[in-house]
């Protein structure tokens, strides 16, 4: 079991809360005493998000068109100043 202080709990928060997703129990002390235990919820799903495959998107809708440098230098040049 990890021990965590309640400062720690408020500075450090993001990392109390790995340990706790990693499936450690965390025991949170006030003055070297015991106040609270955190737990993992035995349910909580730990899936990361999906993240779409950009690439592929583009290849499917562009396939493997190349934009020359000279155009793309043009259409710069073209919206520079414009944001």
């Amino acid at each position: 079991m990890k021990t965590a202080t309640v400062r720690q709990l408020r500075t450090e928060f993001p990392k109390v809360l790995a340990w706790v997703n990693s499936g450690h129990e965390v025991a949170i002390t006030r003055r070297r005493k015991i106040v609270a235990n955190l737990t993992p919820a035995g349910d909580a799903p730990k899936k990361k998000p999906v993240v779409p495959d950009f690439r592929a998107r583009l290849r499917t809708i562009y396939g493997d068109k190349i934009v020359p440098a000279e155009a793309m230098a043009e259409l710069l040049a073209d919206n520079k100043g414009r944001y």
